[in-house]
């Protein structure tokens, strides 16, 4: 039996894991290590560890990482923190696989204590591109460090290749995302109200909004120029979720939440909304509107308009649900208007799905229970015949 760690910082990567993880409990050939960190732990972010548990899944071991700061050196200090933690963690647990998915500075801290402990890594979600903000840099990095790689798209398994990454050990399975959806039970318009607490008008929106920790620009100004877009809809219902922990996070939190308390009943503001509600949510709403990957991967399925807005999502596969724009407030209002618009809406009940079948988990252990892990820690760049 093979231990197979996972690790989760964040409520919006658990929802990603949750299929995969059921394959790995349901296979007797691995033993699920679940590692907790980073927001899941965090009072600030909802606790959501508690969610874990409450899904039925054991927490193999809890890493604190999190330092009450979210300034680049705030950030900085975490990942020592969590380095140091995931050290000792692997220590103890003995994983013969560490899977982690996406860019966050979690992931990169236990992606790093895995190669200095001599654990292969599998990576989830590799080869994307999002180039206004680090998580572009973590996400090659963790590429550079893994063994093996599960892409969502063609165009993102080339790119892993691209790398140095031998093509035998990248892997195109499709978008956990997709998985979830077509898995989980949403809720009706009822019962959402009833679970959230909150009304829905006859237009609704989701919003989530997060640091371009690239730009040059205040994160301020931009969340400032995205609310006084949505003042031009005052017909509309609002419902925002939190950023993640990232550089200026906080500071977008607060400028959110004084933004809800203002406006009153139409508008609300949730830390964690967890898989159920998030997707019952997105299913319901009329548009989705900020910078989530979100918008570009899950929404798509939901023949959902989805207003993408700045930089932090450039270079992503997108189809044509997606309406980019940019950060100041005329460009966030003409999006908007066009996802809203009789034309657009028909143009997306044939729109192409791009992120798979919902099929990710399966493919995924599939993979891990025919490889062989011996002899993996070795690699030989593989370069491209490039003239």
């Amino acid at each position: 039996m093979r231990n197979i760690m996972v690790v989760t910082g964040s409520r919006a990567e658990y929802g990603l894991f949750t299929p995969l993880l059921r394959e790995l409990e349901a296979d007797p050939e691995f033993q699920l290590q679940l590692v907790v960190t980073g927001m899941h732990l965090s009072p600030e972010f909802g606790l959501t560890y508690r969610e874990i548990a409450r899904d039925g899944f054991p927490v193999a071991d809890m890493v604190e990482m999190l330092v009450s700061s979210d300034s680049p050196a705030g950030i900085a200090k975490s990942v020592g923190l969590g380095v140091i933690g995931f050290a000792d963690s692997i220590r103890r647990l003995k994983p013969d696989l560490l899977v982690v998915l996406g860019d966050r500075f979690e992931t990169f801290a236990a992606a790093q204590a895995a190669l200095f402990a001599n654990v292969p890594i599998a990576h989830i979600h590799g080869g994307e591109r999002t180039e206004g903000a680090f998580d572009e840099a973590i996400r090659h990095s963790i590429t550079k460090m893994a063994h093996l790689h599960f892409v969502s798209t063609e165009e993102y398994r080339k790119r892993v290749i691209q790398l140095g990454e031998h093509p035998g050990r990248v892997f195109c399975v499709g978008a956990l995302g997709i998985d979830v959806i077509r898995n989980i039970p949403l809720m009706s318009r009822e019962e959402l109200e009833a679970s959230l607490s909150f009304r829905l008008g006859t237009l609704n929106f989701l919003i989530t909004y997060h640091p371009e920790t690239l730009s040059a620009e205040d994160a301020e100004d931009h969340v400032r120029s995205l609310l006084q877009a949505l003042d031009r809809f005052p017909e509309a219902h609002l419902v925002f979720t939190k950023p993640n922990a990232d550089t200026r996070g906080r500071a977008i939190a607060r400028m959110i939440e004084e933004y809800v308390a203002e406006i009153g009943e139409r508008a609300a503001v949730f830390s964690s909304l967890g898989q159920v509600r998030y997707l019952s949510l997105l299913n319901l709403a009329d548009a989705v509107i900020g910078n989530s990957s979100s918008g570009i991967i899950e929404a798509p399925y939901f023949r959902k308009p989805t207003v993408n807005i700045g930089d932090r999502q450039k270079g992503r596969v997108m189809g044509p649900t997606v309406i980019s724009c940019g950060n100041e407030t005329d460009q966030i209002v003409r999006a908007i208007e066009l996802a809203l618009s009789e034309s657009f809406r028909d143009r997306l009940r044939n729109a192409p799905l791009l992120y798979g079948d919902g099929n990710a988990a399966a493919r995924i252990v599939k993979v891990l229970r025919e490889t062989d892990l011996k002899g993996m820690l070795k690699k030989n760049f593989y370069d491209l015949d490039i003239p």
